[in-house]
């Protein structure tokens, strides 16, 4: 019998669910778009059902697909975008549309929080709070929306609520809690004190699901996800992790100093440090399944967004619509430096500069469609740096060898050399696999008991990218980046 893992990797663009055989080699994957709804430049949310429903539908697929070919699901395990918020009822029914990691309502709350509790708190939590968080979007419906609180019973994130579909039980994990700025990375349990630092009632800790390991088996697959999905009843289905884990684990990126750049919806820039260490002072801590590490990040939706954005601006009225890949391809038509045209990718603002917005300074008449489609790109690389320079700021001790580019970053070689150019450090193309489906399927088959020394990833050396002549010209562009978004603080917290 043909045995194997599901994968369901549930990000702010598209869900993917993946199968995996039980060395850890990719069988096959089906993608399809999410629903996400921009209700104001500072709303974005995101219907749970159907969301469900697309989740079901690729599980379904791909599942149609094993049986056809002979396998047999063991396990399955999910991984999503953190932070944001999903609140349910007793009856785990939506009770409001979730809120996207993407949304900034909740900033002024962020404000007007105490420097020194701040401080204090992150020391004991390992995150800063921002816009996003659950902690500080729970402050904020308890402000606006507290019959909605009234109503709920459990607080998830996403991929608790696709577990909470599959096995019709609330449940977290580790990592995602960690990951939003819950959990005492000492005691490994949720702190009161975060709740007590933005203003939440502690009583509506109740709200939390009771914390599991990221590969422990938390429920299994009931009839009505059946049903939907056409999996087997009773397949066992582990906690999960937040998708900033799973991608590192896909990679093979776990040990001490590894660092790992994902640029998808979100740019992620991670480096693996001990978990008893004092916490590096980045954006986010989040506890990695092996207890002797965590995963110090710096994040902001600043990454693929940005490019995905910009194709649909330029491709809005054109005959052909421009797809990511046109804009990208676009870009090498320029050189670098874009003819002095800047781009600052915060389209969906980011955690630490309030009231940033996306902002294109320098355009001229002279320049064109492939000047903006190479400033996006530079722009979104350049922000990548400071995000990695923060991090190395922090005192986490970093691996000299190949960092770990995956996403949009790794898939397109011109724009790999370019990440390489501007963080003026060798970067390994991670390609072939959908990396958060296997990152999370990793944690299924651990889960079930199998072996995982087949699963250890062995990079490949022709996949380095090395900086090139043009890391001096980008340096001189990362000193102006750098100074125009110190320019334009006052002039974002002015216009929000």
């Amino acid at each position: 019998m043909k045995t194997c893992v599901i994968g369901i990797d549930v990000g702010l663009t598209s869900a993917k669910a993946a199968a995996f055989d039980e060395a850890g080699y990719e069988i096959a994957t089906v993608s399809a778009p999410n629903p996400r709804v921009a209700v104001s430049r500072e709303r974005q949310e995101i219907d749970m059902r159907a969301l469900w429903d697309v989740v079901a539908g690729v599980l379904r697929e791909l599942h149609d697909g094993l049986v056809r070919d002979g396998w047999t699901v063991r396990g399955i395990g999910a991984t999503g975008h953190g932070n944001g918020l999903y609140l349910v009822d007793e009856a785990l029914a939506p009770v409001r549309t979730a809120i996207a990691s993407t949304d900034s309502r909740a900033e002024r709350v962020v404000a007007s929080l105490d420097p020194e509790t701040v401080e204090s708190v992150r020391r004991v939590s390992g995150s800063m709070p921002w816009a996003a968080q659950p902690g500080v979007l729970l402050r904020w419906l308890h402000d606006n929306e507290p019959e909605t609180l009234d109503a709920a019973a459990w607080a998830l994130t996403c991929k608790d609520w696709i577990t909470v579909c599959l096995t019709g039980a609330p449940s977290a994990d580790l990592s995602d809690s960690s990951g939003c700025g819950l959990v005492n990375l000492r005691s490994r349990e949720y702190e009161p004190a975060v709740f007590d630092m933005l203003g939440v009632p502690r009583d509506l800790m109740r709200l939390l699901p009771k914390l599991h390991p990221s590969d422990e088996v938390v429920g299994a697959v009931t009839a009505e996800a059946a049903a939907l999905t056409g999996l087997p009843v009773g397949v066992p289905v582990v906690a999960g992790c937040m998708d900033c884990v799973a991608s590192p684990l896909g990679a093979g990126s776990t040990e001490s100093g590894d660092v790992t750049v994902i640029v998808g919806t979100w740019a992620i820039n991670s480096v693996v440090v001990p978990a008893d260490a004092e916490p590096p002072r980045v954006t986010i801590n989040a506890l990695l399944p092996d207890p002797r590490f965590m995963l110090a990040m710096e994040v902001a939706p600043t990454s693929a967004a940005s490019i995905e954005w910009a194709a649909n601006v330029l491709g809005d009225r054109a005959e052909h619509p421009v797809s990511p890949r046109e804009l990208l391809e676009a870009a090498g038509d320029v050189p670098p430096l874009a003819d002095g045209l800047i781009f600052l990718p915060f389209i969906h603002g980011a955690p630490e500069h309030l009231g940033a917005s996306g902002t294109l300074l320098g355009i001229k008449g002279s320049h064109g469609y492939a000047h903006v489609a190479r400033a996006v790109a530079e722009g979104i690389t350049q922000y990548h740096r400071v995000q990695i320079e923060k991090v190395t700021s922090s005192e986490a001790k970093l691996s000299e060898a190949p960092w770990t580019l995956a996403g949009g970053g790794a898939k397109n070689p011109q724009w790999a050399q370019m990440f390489s150019d501007v963080v003026g450090h060798p970067m390994r193309r991670q390609l072939g696999t959908e990396l958060g489906a296997r990152g999370v399927a990793s944690l299924a088959a651990t889960g079930i008991g199998c072996d995982m020394a087949a699963w250890r990833v062995e990079p490949d050396p022709d996949l380095v990218v090395e900086p090139g002549p043009e890391q001096t010209q980008y340096a001189a562009q990362a000193a102006m980046f750098d100074r125009i978004i110190i320019a334009m603080g006052p002039v974002w917290e002015e216009y929000k």
